[in-house]
């Protein structure tokens, strides 16, 4: 009796030894390495994608209040409240103040137009202002000093200076510091640039060139905790002429990386989406080959209980195989996607913390509790019977997607319970990002309608006369319609998802590189007066340099519509300034805070596009499409404008689609020259020159002394170049999801092959030959290929349409390539993985 006890403990003891070495041998020699590699692809890709999406976010956020030098910055037309202030500084805030103005520059030789931006000795407090004295270069610590005046590179040609001459700005005379190497400001607004000049706050007074009634700015910058801004921010009532920038409001190339990071956003989706549906397929084909294992271990007394200790353990080993690979895979991964961009993200990079890891490991967790519970449950309730009665046996379905399709009953319905899991996740995650949505929307009502199609699609090949190994081939798909639609589904829907990948990559550079194309304009010349024109355009036509047309330009206020008047922030009712200073309440729209640049043509500009109404007629205003949406005005509206306090009226006569970013003269209204054209106006052109042409430029300069002339250059190429390493890592994350889309075709096939030999086994016993076994599986599998192909094409082509539609508010485009490519594509891989199957499949053949 006690040998008997000795050796229970023993067992007892070896037990857990024994099934940790079983469920390691089950993890490398048994079914679960592709559960592996599914769940190690999930956790790869989500954590490279969290990590790059947390990195430039950073960055973004960093460089955008650099660009600001600043966090928040409140600009105003008026001296700046000092009780502003004050809750500034109780909050924690550091703050700094700048005083713009425009005035003129005067040299012993000549004179020029310039901006004058008086800063205090601690500006910037973001970023970097480099000045140059002499040949050396430095970023300032000291700041700009009181007495000290510094110019922009071109002033120093325009005025015929160099350093240590003598220059008046107003009634004072400076003399010239040194040169603006580099000013953190940066402004895409051709109309609000001048050569810019800097000078300390105190000495604004001796300039004497702000005077009452002055066009003057005033701008206070903050520093500080995102929170603190956020509440000093809603406790501040703007009032007319004045308004915030923050980093999410300033600089052309915020749209390009919201856009970059949309496309970011719903890759990760797209990806983890076929890895979960991989994962889902490589459980089920799992649970299947271990049927026969679980009913022979129930069969010799073996407990629920044991069978979930010896699954757990094979499951913990598993996830901890996939985790620690998953991140180290998605580590190197994050680095390849940053490859494109290493000349223009930082050095040294943000921290991207412990949240991609988190991210990674939950989402993987999220989708396995759900992809493998299922499929284990089902297993642990195998009966023991099972063990003379193989599943397979009584399948009557057939296919891609048989494994798993059986045998349901015996398990209860309640573990479908667990997909609400990551379906609670997503609610929480997405919340009310509308694009995802949609997304997810898009790909269940599509999934229904593709099987649906393809059920229908196969019923119609049936009725007509083929060859016998299509026939055959066409009855083995058609055995059952519930198991045909979900083959059909699932191949379609992976290599949909495939498409769509790719497809908005191609759309997305596309309309980047249209709406900034390499010759767009990178220089504005403004303030030219009406006796210049043809001068300037002429001296433009001898250095064969291609120019816009001459834009008239004269600055007003909207004022009315349909005679409402529209509200301002000072005109807003009591009760609803409490309202919006909590953040109930929408601001008032921008443009009705701020003069606008009008102008008035002939023509309409060859860049517009006219969506509504019709060009043209006396009296009548063309308006932008997006500030006629916001201000909820109409083709055949009266609008009210002033201008230098005269007031006048125009009726809407037609809405333009106007693309800011192409940096071309664009504007809000346009009118008809009967309705303007006799008030002073001073006149624009754009124009293109190259890098090496900057005499040209300086010459102009010279020539036309009262023209200011914006130089853009600098910061075309910036987003240029953006532009170009954005693109390179959108083909590298789109390739990332094109590899996953592959595993979860070669997936499918891979599952739907290797269930078909119990059947080659039957055709075998009834006669059929080699060749007609050949031809039959090539003859079904092309089939399924042909059609998930062209209805793939063709749900991508609608589901991209409706994202590049509705998610990014660009212009949906057919692919006629796709239409040839896409089927090809599912063709050619389907009918090869089949043909390196064959030789297995067919291995009865040769007993």
């Amino acid at each position: 009796m006690s040998e008997l006890s000795e050796t229970s403990v023993t067992t007892r003891q070896r037990t857990p030894h024994l099934l940790s070495r079983w469920s390691w041998r089950e993890l490398w020699q048994g079914q679960l390495w592709p559960v592996a590699v599914a769940l190690t692809l999930i956790i790869a890709c989500v954590f490279a994608l969290s990590a790059l999406v947390v990195r430039v976010e950073k960055i973004m956020t960093d460089q955008g209040r650099s660009v600001l030098a600043a966090d928040l910055v409140l600009v105003s037309g008026n001296p700046i409240d000092d009780d502003i202030l004050t809750s500034a500084s109780q909050r924690g805030l550091t703050l700094s103040k700048q005083t713009r103005f425009g005035t003129m520059a005067f040299s012993d030789e000549n004179m020029q137009l310039v901006s004058v931006k008086a800063v205090a000795n601690d500006f910037p407090l973001r970023g970097n202002l480099a000045l140059s004295s002499g040949e050396v270069v430095s970023v300032q610590s000291q700041h700009v000093q009181p007495g000290e005046l510094w110019l922009a590179e071109r002033l120093f040609s325009l005025l015929a200076v160099k350093e240590g001459d003598e220059v008046m700005i107003g009634d004072a005379q400076f003399t010239v510091s040194g040169l603006i190497a580099q000013d953190p400001e940066l402004s895409f607004n051709p109309f609000s640039q001048m050569p810019a000049v800097l000078i300390h706050q105190d000495d604004i007074a001796r300039t004497g060139a702000v005077q009452l009634g002055g066009r003057v700015q005033y701008r206070m910058y903050f520093v500080g905790a995102d929170d603190a801004l956020a509440l000093f921010r809603q406790s501040i009532e703007l009032q007319v002429g004045q308004r915030w920038i923050s980093e999410s409001t300033q600089g052309r190339t915020g749209d390009l990386i919201d856009r970059a990071r949309q496309y970011l956003s719903l890759t990760l989706i797209l990806v983890i989406i076929m890895a979960s549906a991989t994962l889902v397929l490589t459980c089920q084909h799992y649970t299947a080959s271990r049927r026969e294992t679980v009913a022979m271990m129930k069969s010799l007394g073996a407990r629920k209980a044991w069978l979930w200790r010896w699954l757990a353990g094979q499951l913990l080993m598993l996830f901890a195989f996939a985790a620690v690979l998953g991140v180290g895979l998605g580590a190197l991964l994050e680095t390849l996607l940053r490859l494109p961009l290493g000349d223009i993200l930082p050095d040294p990079l943000p921290p991207m913390g412990l949240t991609p890891i988190l991210t990674s490991v939950l989402v993987a967790l999220l989708v396995a509790i759900p992809g493998m519970g299922i499929s284990l449950i089902k297993l642990v309730n195998t009966p023991a019977i099972a063990v003379m009665q193989p599943e397979g046996s009584a399948q009557s379905g057939s296919g891609l997607l048989n494994t798993g399709l059986s045998n349901t009953r015996q398990a209860s319905p309640w573990r479908f319970g667990l997909v609400l899991l990551p379906l609670g996740a997503l609610l929480i995650w997405f919340g009310d990002n509308t694009l995802m949505w949609l997304t997810l929307l898009g790909l269940a009502v599509m999934l229904i309608l593709l099987a649906a199609i393809g059920v229908a699609v196969v019923a119609l090949l049936r009725k007509k006369r083929w060859g016998p190994a299509m026939q055959l081939a066409l009855s083995r798909i058609g055995r059952s319609p519930l198991a045909t639609g979900a083959q059909l589904a699932a191949l379609t829907a992976s290599l949909m998802l495939l498409a769509v990948i790719w497809l908005l990559r191609t759309d997305l550079l596309a309309d980047w590189h249209q709406t900034l194309p390499p010759d767009a304009p990178n220089v504005f010349a403004l303030n030219i007066s009406e006796a210049e024109t043809q001068s300037y355009l002429a001296a433009l036509d001898a250095q064969n340099i291609e120019h816009s047309s001459m834009y008239p330009v004269i600055r007003g206020r909207l004022v009315a519509s349909n005679g409402e008047q529209f509200l301002t922030n000072n005109q807003i009712p009591q009760d609803n300034k409490n309202a919006q200073a909590s953040g109930d309440q929408a601001q008032p729209d921008e443009a009705l805070r701020r003069e606008l640049n009008f102008t008035w043509r002939e023509l309409p500009p060859v860049h517009n596009q006219i969506i509504a109404g019709a060009w043209g007629g006396e009296g009548t205003v063309s308006v932008e499409q997006g500030i006629a949406e916001r201000l909820s005005i109409q083709v055949g509206d009266e609008l009210e404008f002033t201008v230098n306090s005269q007031p006048f009226s125009a009726t809407v006569g037609s809405v333009r689609h106007v693309e800011w970013r192409n940096m071309r003269p664009n504007f809000y209204f346009i009118f008809s020259p009967d309705v303007v054209a006799e008030l002073p106006a001073t006149f624009l052109v754009s124009f293109r020159i190259g890098s090496d042409q900057s005499p040209l430029l300086n010459q102009l300069g010279r020539d036309y002394p009262t023209v200011s002339l914006m130089d853009l250059r600098t910061m075309a190429s910036r987003i240029q170049l953006m532009l170009q390493q954005v693109s390179l890592s959108l083909s590298v994350l789109a390739a990332l999801g094109v590899v996953s889309g592959l595993l979860l075709v070669l997936t499918l096939l891979r599952l739907g092959l290797s269930q078909r030999q119990q059947e080659m086994k039957l055709y075998r016993t009834l006669g059929a030959s080699r060749q007609r076994i050949s031809a039959t599986v090539w003859s079904e599998y092309g089939t399924m290929a042909l059609i998930a192909g062209v209805m793939a094409t063709l749900g991508a082509e609608s589901m991209v349409a409706a994202l590049v539609h509705f998610g990014f508010e660009l212009t949906p485009q057919w692919h006629p390539l796709l239409w040839l490519g896409l089927p090809t594509i599912a063709v050619g891989l389907v009918l090869a993985l089949a043909q390196s199957m064959l030789p297995k499949l067919l291995q009865p053949l040769k007993n």
